[in-house]
């Protein structure tokens, strides 16, 4: 007997994965302006992605419904998709919890994409909308076609290979053979650091010519190994990662020049070479800058690279003498607090000139050459699109904007002449371009899910339809303002709250730190914070020091001082308190990742305030996280270890810094967690034991540091309120 009674929203916040499933995305634009091409399973509850092509008109008109250019259900002839290991490992960078085609890289023209499977390799067709397989060495990684189409590049086994489009000649570039060399040396894949940090996922890349590759190569030997076990199945072997921890080795990363003619074997040169021209290591200071952090290549200029100092301190801006490996310096950036890195650039104009984002003056701004082209109006987010007349740029409000415009993110088209808004609606807004035309995404905080449309010389000629469920609540998020800082806020009451119904106890459910705004003019951005007021509380999201979005003297201030993103959270909290019916004798946290660290410190440091905390996946000893992210913020353990000790939640001494009033915690931690791993809430239960502290610890076997298996994304949530009632004593 089937029952028709809807879903209860924890069930179907998880079976659709959070709302994201069915909704377009990756999208590319052809160069002519007759294709665009993207990712979209069939249905919100379809955790398949399919590739998918919308054809346009000359004029850019739709000329019917989007297509399916490769369908896995058809490639794979209806078997389940299998991973292999280092698939796993990059969606898990990527915090990607979807399958079938989950990414794909296409030619110079958009004609031919190509994508992996089950570890194997694919090519689709896209005018055509066919896809085959072609036959080669897997398990495949990150294949990605020449811009002339004719061939494909990918890695397998820790070395880069090539084969034909035709699925002809699959030979080795660089790397080694099977079974020779060390496992520690891979060629053309990101590094951890680079990929979880960095914001770079790959690591090749093919010159405008199609006639050669940059491919970095990356010998983790010196890198810790730490061990990643499954305490509930003990007959497996435990994985083993090298995991860079702050202030230890960091992988070695190089780059070298890899001609694609026939024959070529790589730069560990593992076979004998055919040609006259072997791979040439590009070479820069390796020493004083360590961190490869972006690569540019386009017909714009000669092979750029942006590379750091271990502190982030000091950027270096090179060219690359193709000929020779040779770099040359084009611009240097320093910084007292740290250098960011930004989407989209370094790049060249087409005319060859260097475009960046910078801090200059206090804003965050465009720069072109040596001129900025925005300024403190805008605080620029990401570079879209580098066109021959204009850039178009994600940008929020700056210091000197007319309105806050509190969570937004518009597109605005940049210019000599200036800048134009091309997105309207208060919301949250990103683009795809290619001549033309645009492909505008949209979010507004009255509306659930996002709008996709297709734009020609700025008039709208399609749309791109999303298939994700429609949430069973609706959030009334009411964005504001709090505490004399002016802190971006989030307020959700229950709904159909009326003021007689007295004070709330209150919710504050953040991520408060950096890289994670939290407060954002999108409607799915609360369906989970509005459940949770529904289920009795006033929640607040508060997105203070330390976050991004706002100008860089904000998101720098927490130098040092990650204690700062707390005091933001009573500050708005406290203001907030004579607005809204918070009921500040009942006051809780929850929080995962940085949000779980924050809810840790508010329990252990500022009792007074909070009463119960929800501590998930948090970082409690900050010498155990990674090197990119932790020394940036605070430099290493060895040259500060008192400042390490004061923002950790413990030391190898116990908890640090407890006040006496020990206030319910609820600890969460997959046992799978490779980023955050779960020594961190082993150490932190620990700590509290010692100290005679009761508190309760969920562990997540299996569980990296996503929660998409449906069960168990569904009763965190149902376990975490079951807690905080009693904590608050609500039951």
């Amino acid at each position: 007997m089937t029952s028709s009674s809807p879903l209860s929203f924890p069930r179907q916040h998880a079976r659709t994965q959070r709302f994201t499933l069915g909704a377009p995305r990756s999208f590319t634009v052809s160069p002519d302006g007759t294709r665009v091409v993207f990712l979209r399973s069939s249905t919100g509850t379809d955790r398949v992605n399919r590739l998918w092509v919308l054809d346009l008109d000359g004029s850019g008109a739709g000329s019917g419904e989007a297509r399916i250019a490769a369908d896995p259900g058809v490639l794979l002839d209806g078997a389940s998709e299998r991973l292999p290991a280092e698939e796993r490992a990059r969606r898990e960078r990527a915090r990607e919890g979807s399958g079938g085609i989950v990414g794909y890289a296409v030619d110079a023209e958009a004609e031919l994409a190509a994508f992996a499977l089950s570890g194997r390799l694919y090519a689709a067709e896209l005018r055509a909308g066919t896809a085959r397989e072609l036959p080669v060495r897997g398990p495949v990684i990150d294949p990605r076609p020449a811009p002339d189409g004719r061939h494909v590049a990918y890695v397998a086994d820790g070395a880069l290979r090539v084969v034909g489009a035709d699925g002809e000649g699959d030979r080795l570039l660089a790397g080694r053979q099977e079974g020779e060399g060390s496992a520690d040396v891979t060629y053309g894949l990101a590094e951890f650091v680079a990929a979880e940090e960095m914001n770079r996922t790959r690591g090749y890349w093919w010159s405008p010519t199609s006639d050669r590759l940059l491919v970095a190569r990356v010998d983790t030997t010196a890198v810790r190994r730490w061990w990643i076990s499954d305490p509930a199945h003990p007959d497996r072997e435990p994985a083993r990662v090298a995991y860079p921890a702050a202030g230890t080795p960091n992988a070695d990363v190089r780059l070298f020049l890899v001609p694609l003619a026939d024959g070529a074997e790589g730069a560990d040169r593992t076979e004998a070479d055919a040609t006259d021209a072997p791979p040439k290591e590009v070479v820069w200071d390796r020493v004083r800058h360590p961190y490869l952090a972006r690569v540019h290549w386009s017909a714009g200029g000669p092979p750029l690279l942006l590379v750091q100092s271990r502190d982030q301190r000091s950027h270096r801006y090179l060219t690359v003498d193709p000929a020779t490996g040779a770099t040359r310096t084009v611009h240097e950036d320093e910084d007292p607090a740290w250098l960011e890195l930004f989407p989209g650039v370094p790049a060249w104009t087409p005319d060859g000139r260097l475009v960046r984002v910078a801090d200059e003056g206090g804003a965050r701004v465009l720069m072109v050459g040596d001129r900025p082209l925005t300024g403190p109006q805008l605080h620029v987010r990401s570079v879209l699109d580098i066109g021959e007349h204009d850039i178009l740029i994600a940008a929020s409000a700056g210091a000197e904007a007319d309105s806050p415009e509190t969570g937004e993110i518009h597109v605005h088209r940049v210019s000599e002449l200036g800048t134009e808004r091309v997105s309207a609606a208060p919301g949250l807004h990103s683009a795809v371009r290619s001549g033309a035309v645009t492909v505008l995404v949209s979010t507004r905080l009255d509306t659930s899910g996002a709008s996709v449309r297709v734009f020609r010389e700025g008039e709208q000629r399609s749309s791109i339809a999303s298939y994700a469920e429609p949430p069973a609540l609706t959030a009334h998020a009411r964005l504001t303002e709090g505490g004399a800082q002016k802190i971006a806020c989030a307020v959700l009451l229950p709904t159909g709250y009326q003021e007689s119904q007295g004070p709330l106890p209150v919710l504050l459910d953040p991520y408060g730190g950096p890289h994670g705004q939290r407060v954002v003019a999108a409607q799915n951005a609360y369906l989970t914070s509005q459940w949770f007021a529904d289920q009795g509380f006033a929640v607040l999201v508060a997105d203070g020091r330390g976050t991004p979005g706002r100008s860089p003297a904000w998101e720098k201030s927490i130098h040092r001082n990650l204690l700062l993103t707390l005091d933001d959270q009573i500050e708005a909290l406290h203001d907030l308190a004579g607005r809204f019916p918070f009921d500040l004798g009942r006051v809780a946290i929850r929080g995962w990742s940085y949000g779980g660290y924050l809810a840790g410190l508010a329990a252990l440091r500022r009792p007074d305030v909070f009463h119960a905390a929800v501590v998930g996946a948090p970082v409690t000893d900050l010498r155990l996280y990674d090197t990119h992210y932790m020394e940036r913020y605070l430099g290493t353990p060895e040259e500060a270890p008192e400042v390490y000790a004061v923002n950790s939640l413990v030391t190898d001494d116990g908890l640090s810094s407890p006040a006496d009033t020990a206030r319910p915690m609820m600890i969460v931690h997959g046992l799978a967690d490779d980023n955050v791993v779960v020594a961190h809430a082993l150490r932190l239960s620990g700590a509290l034991l010692a100290a005679g502290r009761p508190h309760e610890v969920l562990p997540l076997s299996g569980v990296t540091h996503m929660t998409p298996q449906e069960e168990v994304a569904e009763n965190l949530l149902l376990l975490q309120v079951d807690f905080l009632k009693r904590s608050l004593g609500m039951a």
